[in-house]
């Protein structure tokens, strides 16, 4: 695996990792939200996305590590919002 390619994949994880931690804080610790299991997830499933579409080439110019982390925390952000609506 090329550095570059790992830092990419670091960075994406780490957002969705934050993300997911960041809800589960929210939720469980301060009270804010009530999210469930699975709602709590939801950034990690747009890593997994990330890690699969990542098989081949050409990309798209909107395919870069930096908006698919920005893509793990808005999914976080619509998360928590949906639940605090309810």
């Amino acid at each position: 695996m090329e550095i570059e390619r790992a830092r990419d994949d670091l960075v994406v994880a780490a957002s969705a990792g934050a993300t997911t931690i960041a809800i589960a804080v929210l939720s469980g610790v301060v009270g804010a939200v009530e999210v469930g299991t699975l709602p709590t997830l939801v950034p990690l499933a747009v890593y997994a996305a990330y890690l699969f579409s990542r098989k081949g080439g050409p990309y798209g110019s909107l395919d870069e590590p930096r908006n698919w982390a920005a893509a793990a925390a808005l999914a976080g952000a619509v998360v928590v919002a949906a639940s605090a609506a309810l």
